[in-house]
């Protein structure tokens, strides 16, 4: 058995629908499946989603309040008011910014920009900077991603003299700030169609606005700020985000071009991946570790050696990035280690003095990642007694609203969902755990802290093939609220497994369905390579991907989950050396039996685990998911009581046996006649003085000679007088048979048939014909 990582739920697209998509839209049946599977039941809806245009964007001004913003900054422009766009230090912040200055001043208004310092101003908006603001002149604030959750600061610059715009997509809480004009997609008296906007998606609606068209030489930098803030790819989002990817794909800005550079990727190859993966965690990187202004500055210059020296800035921060997350990461998981208490439904609350807050958040998604439960990463401020970080969440703990269940004790935060920020007083550490834990009990059950993934597809192996992974490419862009499918190939063989890389901790497996063939990696998951017996077949699921190599195309399978409900026999006969075989098992969930006492002693010199005697074993009734059968018992019913002991999902065989007999077999009747003439002949004979003698003459071993004389002894053939054979009188005559060292050998040499040299089919098939069901209660067994 393999137990997948997370719980599988697989959609089962109707066939109807598939086909019907399939042929009114002229598509493969993959791309036909994923989108039945999306909830896609018409053709139409399936036709506009896969060719959203212009036709589907939204009017700027049905967002409330558009039509005063429009009027106040034409009013500051005539008046030649200066204006200061205050963003935000992410991805989104940036691109939001650069959509607003790019805006405004296309228009001729007097413009500056400021971003908050992450270190000195915290997230959101900053009363420090906005006196800065005053003390140049600056009449008229427009915020762009943040501003929603910043009541005291907006006041304060309400009360310096300054007008206020919030353009903002964050969660909204009870009360709003009293700005002078709030435009929000997410309002409850709202009448915009669309919620989902990123901060620079509504930056884009106020720019759209203010020009009276779209702004379309813009979608570059929605498609990035909308794509690194992991909002819903849905809607307005989708067609700006293909717009933009288009855009960049044919782009002559400096900016991408720099990017594109430092990053390594092709320009023409540019995608939602090149985006979040590359392009998004560089811009992100500068404003986690100092001022984000670079990245602004890199977006709204046109001199390109000036682009590349700051987009080669944004690499080395990102480098430096990488290792704080790293060295954060591993101090985090060991103080959670220590304090050991992830125990049903409860909430990750970790901290250290010291931890730098820009990377908090990655962080915290990190340790979801590993423990899946809610999860925040705090650094300690010791001088001002305060902690400072990032949470990410799971499914059923919306986090924002946890958070703002205790605004008494935290009194500082902001978000979504799924990720937010906070600062409060490090006296509440304790306090915030205690509250956090406890609400979690209310909302998360047991089965919700196992993650899981949803699987688009289940494929035939003959359905896939490099034209129609290349289809899939209409379905794009992936992302969060259209997710890249997930596909599954259900019971299938393994020809050949292979473990590969420098550390051998990738998976190269050869998938078989019939006649059809699939090459399928797993990056990190070596160990699989140890968790599938032969003739096991097993389900896979994971991302469809085209390997290009020498020119050569084929498809292939990236895994990312595997399972199988199959009992497993693993074959380690003849693998001596213990140390050869035993990393392969994985220790903690196997017992290790032995059917001989003195055979334990060879064993627990190698293995640090305990090695069980089999009789105390059935006796305790202890019990594991996994068993190593060590040795080979000495009658094959004490294997069959071991199988009938517990329902093993893994079995792995070693049998080892000190003296095998199955080469020597048992001596012919007519070895046994010719040794008894000898012996008549001679009436005594120096076994223990001229047996190598009798060997070269005959040609036996020595072993088998021994082995006759002892059956002759126990027939009362012979007597044994220090070291000689005395032939008896009056030898009655006896079947062979009756020796009880005959029919020990007899059984030894059948049961190493069976279990020791007999293919590993067939001792398979042995095992198969053998297992019994579980019959112990539950409350009775003892697990290791």
């Amino acid at each position: 058995m393999i137990q997948s990582q997370k719980r599988w739920r697989i959609s089962r697209p109707d066939e109807q629908l598939v086909s019907a998509l399939e042929q009114a839209l002229n598509i493969q049946k993959v791309c036909a499946k994923v989108l039945v599977s999306r909830g896609f039941e018409n053709v139409e809806d399936a036709k506009n989603f896969l060719h959203v245009t212009e036709e589907h964007i939204h009017n700027p001004f049905l967002l409330n309040g558009m039509d005063d913003l429009v009027e106040r900054v034409q009013q500051a422009i005539d008046a030649e008011e200066r204006i200061m766009v205050y963003g935000d230090y992410d991805a989104d912040g940036i691109t939001s910014t650069t959509v607003m200055m790019k805006t405004l001043e296309s228009l001729g208004a007097d413009v500056i920009f400021k971003i908050p310092n992450r270190f000195i101003d915290g997230y959101g908006p900053s009363e420090r900077l906005f006196q800065e603001a005053f003390d140049e002149g600056v009449k008229l604030i427009i915020t762009v991603d943040n501003g929603i959750s910043g009541l005291k600061q907006i006041q304060f610059a309400k009360e310096l003299g300054m007008d206020v715009i919030v353009t903002d997509h964050h969660e909204p809480g009870e009360e709003l700030p009293i700005a002078d004009i709030i435009i929000h997609p997410g309002l409850k008296d709202t009448t915009y169609p669309f919620p989902h906007l990123a901060g620079v998606g509504v930056a884009f609606k106020v720019a759209h606005a203010l020009i009276g068209e779209m702004p379309k030489e813009l979608f570059y930098l929605v498609a990035i700020g909308t794509i690194a803030d992991l909002v819903s790819l849905t809607g307005e989002n989708r067609y700006f985000v293909q717009q933009g990817i288009k855009q960049m794909q044919r782009t002559d800005s400096v900016a991408i071009e720099a990017l594109a550079n430092v990053s390594g990727v092709e320009i023409s190859a540019i995608n939602e991946e090149t985006i979040g993966f590359m392009f998004g965690p560089r811009i992100n990187a500068v404003g986690r570790l100092g001022e984000a202004a670079p990245g602004v500055e890199l977006f709204l210059t046109e001199e390109s050696n000036y682009a590349l020296s700051i987009a080669n800035m944004l690499n080395e921060k990102n480098k430096e990035r990488q290792a704080i997350v790293k060295q954060i990461t591993d101090e985090a998981i060991e103080l959670i280690e220590q304090e050991n208490n992830i125990q049903g439904p409860s909430v990750i609350v970790v901290g250290k003095k010291d931890w730098n807050p820009g990377v908090l958040g990655i962080v915290a998604s990190k340790l979801v990642e590993k423990y899946y439960r809610p999860t925040i990463v705090l650094g300690f401020d010791e001088e001002k007694q305060m902690a400072k970080g990032s949470a990410r969440s799971i499914e059923g703990f919306h986090m924002y609203k946890e958070l703002a269940k205790n605004n008494d004790i935290i009194p500082h935060f902001g978000g979504h969902p799924m990720a937010a920020g906070m600062t409060f007083p490090l006296e509440h550490l304790e306090e915030v755990k205690v509250r956090l834990n406890d609400q979690a009990k209310v909302c998360l059950t047991e089965e919700q802290l196992v993650p899981v993934i949803l699987i688009d597809v289940p494929l035939e192996m003959d359905e896939i093939s490099t034209e129609s992974i290349d289809s899939l490419r209409k379905l794009a862009p992936f992302g969060m609220g259209f997710a890249k499918p997930v596909y599954c190939i259900e019971n299938i063989e393994v020809g050949s497994i292979r473990k590969i890389g420098s550390a051998q901790n990738h998976v190269k497996l050869e998938l078989k369905q019939g006649a059809t063939v699939l090459d399928a990696i797993g990056f990190g998951k070596g160990d699989l390579a140890d968790e599938i017996a032969p003739a096991t077949k097993l389900s896979f699921i994971g991302d469809l991907q085209i390997n290009e190599w020498n020119g050569r195309k084929k498809p292939q399978l990236m895994i990312q989950d595997a399972r199988t409900n199959e009992w497993q026999l693993f074959d380690i006969r003849g693998i001596r050396q213990v140390n050869r075989w035993l990393p392969t098992i994985p220790v903690g969930q196997t017992i290790f039996v032995s059917f001989d006492e003195a055979s334990i002693s060879h064993f627990r010199s190698f293995i640090q685990e305990k090695v069980w005697l089999f009789k105390d074993l059935v006796e305790q009734r202890i019990y594991a998911d996994f068993v190593t059968v060590l040795d080979l018992p000495s009658d094959e019913k004490l294997l069959v009581q071991l199988l009938e002991h517990h329902q093993w999902k893994r079995i792995y065989a070693h049998f080892y046996a000190t003296e095998s007999t199955y080469f020597e077999g048992l001596p012919t009747r007519e070895q046994f006649k010719w040794y008894f003439s000898f012996l008549t002949k001679r009436k005594t004979f120096a076994l223990k003085q001229h047996v190598h003698e009798l060997s070269k003459h005959t040609g036996w071993s020595q072993g088998t000679i021994n082995f006759m004389s002892k059956v002759f002894f126990e027939l009362n053939f012979v007597r044994i007088e220090g070291g000689t054979l005395v032939l008896n009188d009056n030898i009655a005559k006896k079947d062979l048979s009756e020796a009880p060292a005959y029919h020990q050998r007899a059984k030894q040499i059948e049961l190493e048939q069976k279990l020791l040299y007999a293919p590993y089919i067939e001792l398979k098939q042995w095992f198969e014909e053998r297992k019994a069901v579980q019959t112990v209660p539950e409350e009775e067994q003892k697990w290791i």
